[in-house]
């Protein structure tokens, strides 16, 4: 067990329920909502952020509101023993206030791929599902070491991500995306950009020509139709706008690995096609 994890999992003991408590949990985040039921612990959430859809159950769990407008009354009702944040998705002003309020708030960081698994080990032991948990991260694990890093053939392949077209969110190298990318033998364009998710313009996207656009931005219905006005764009010319569903590849769940075998066969149809021009 790495350093952080180490601390993370000291940090839990120290602000666990109360023996014989019961352990009520109040999830932040979509993906922090869908990892807690990956841990077997779904039955403890008393309430959930907006977009928590998966699994279906967390459809009928009461909400909090979202990340940036969380309704502290309705989390104070609820009476949670502990409320879950997600660190690059939780503003930490949300955090501190939730705390100020004398909430025992954890928080969880999802950055790497191997992460998704700790977290999923920290929650069962938070929750007292350690076995469920356990045997979810394993599956996670075993599943991840199946997605073998796959070096680029000739050359890395550009890629650019669509997040959101307003305004044009990306990912940069602090994002899990970014790791996917690399592992599947391409180079994301924006990875040299500070942060986690950055607002980058057309002209940029342009400029860095990307031979392979992935959007992962659900309100699009047409991605093809709306990125073929800039015919210029090398993945337009040769039809490599890949639309891939944001909640199996930007939320930071056992998921994930759907969306990153569909990235990895999109980077090799957009590097087959550049190896034979």
């Amino acid at each position: 067990m790495g350093r952080l994890n180490a601390v993370l999992c000291m940090g839990l003991m120290l602000l666990a329920a109360p023996a014989g408590a019961a352990v009520r949990l109040v999830s932040l985040a979509p993906n922090v909502t869908e990892l807690v039921f990956a841990a077997g612990a779904g039955s403890r959430l008393v309430g959930v952020s907006e977009f928590s859809d998966y699994p279906a159950d967390a459809r009928r769990l009461p909400r909090i509101g979202n990340a940036f407008r969380v309704d502290e009354e309705r989390v104070i009702g609820l009476a949670p023993t502990h409320v879950l944040a997600w660190r690059t998705g939780t503003p930490p002003t949300t955090i501190g206030r939730l705390q100020q309020l004398g909430l025992r708030v954890i928080v969880l960081d999802t950055q790497r791929l191997d992460d998704i698994a700790a977290a999923i080990d920290s929650i069962g032991m938070l929750a007292g599902t350690q076995v469920l948990a356990r045997r979810a991260a394993g599956r996670f694990r075993q599943d991840l070491s199946a997605l073998r890093p796959r070096p680029a053939v000739h050359r890395p392949v550009r890629v650019f991500v669509e997040v959101d077209d307003e305004p044009l969110y990306t990912v940069a190298a602090n994002h899990v995306v970014n790791e996917i990318i690399s592992r599947c033998g391409g180079r994301n364009i924006f990875a040299d950009l500070p942060g986690v998710a950055p607002v980058v313009t057309l002209e940029s996207v342009i400029a860095r020509d990307p031979e392979l656009i992935l959007v992962a931005d659900d309100t699009v219905v047409e991605p093809r139709q709306l990125w073929k006005r800039w015919p210029e764009l090398r993945a337009v010319r040769n039809q490599q706008v890949i639309r891939i569903p944001g909640d199996i590849l930007t939320r930071p769940t056992p998921r994930i690995l759907e969306g990153a075998r569909a990235v990895c066969a999109a980077i090799a149809g957009a590097e087959s096609i550049g190896a034979s021009r």
